[in-house]
């Protein structure tokens, strides 16, 4: 069974533009996902990165195009500027480790729903009522939200160790057991291919 390691940021445009293809594509070829949400922002000054508001403008210029053209590519609402971003990324990302630990829900649903609830939904995705809903609607027990920080802040920290030592410079970046890469959601048909072994 393939395994693909998934490293997120709940505050991802890109991630969100992903959708549920991840998982579709997973399902088609018996591919096992593990969620890892990590410290983008932290991640980026490890990796030779740059922080989103310290980029020159022509970056900004492009992104500003970019992110509403594959919004409408794939046919999904998008506000380019979220009344609610950047947020506290911590208590949506340690609710997806204590849903990934406890099981029995829709992981890539939960994913799916946090980052829908910034670029689609102008909502707050560090509020505790935000993190309880996406938890129920996608399965899973909304206390999840209130149990397991200490081990959700290790997990968190140790996924963005986990990151850097796999060579993740941003997200959504796609890590197969393989050893091949995939960064940016407008990789997952590469990621397809590769799993069907054409790539």
């Amino acid at each position: 069974m393939p395994a693909i390691k998934y490293y997120f940021s709940v505050l991802s445009p890109y991630a969100y533009l992903a959708g549920t293809r991840l998982e579709e594509i997973a399902a088609r070829h018996g591919a096992d996902i593990t969620y890892k949400p990590f410290d983008l922002l932290t991640a980026f000054g490890r990796t030779g990165g740059v922080k989103p508001a310290d980029r020159h403008p022509a970056r900004l210029e492009y992104r500003a195009q970019e992110l509403p053209r594959q919004a409408r590519k794939n046919d999904m609402a998008f506000n380019l500027r979220p009344a609610h971003w950047p947020v506290n990324a911590a208590p949506a990302s340690y609710a997806i480790i204590a849903a990934q630990a406890a099981g029995g829900g829709d992981l890539g649903a939960l994913t799916h729903s946090i980052l829908r609830a910034t670029w689609a939904e102008e909502r707050d995705i560090s509020q505790d009522a935000v993190i309880r809903e996406a938890l129920q609607s996608a399965g899973f027990d909304p206390a999840l939200a209130d149990s397991g920080l200490l081990t959700g802040a290790e997990t968190y920290a140790q996924n963005l160790e986990d990151a850097v030592s796999d060579g993740v410079f941003g997200a959504p970046f796609y890590v197969v057991d393989t050893g091949q890469k995939f960064w940016g959601q407008d990789r997952l048909d590469d990621l397809d291919l590769h799993l069907s072994g054409k790539l």
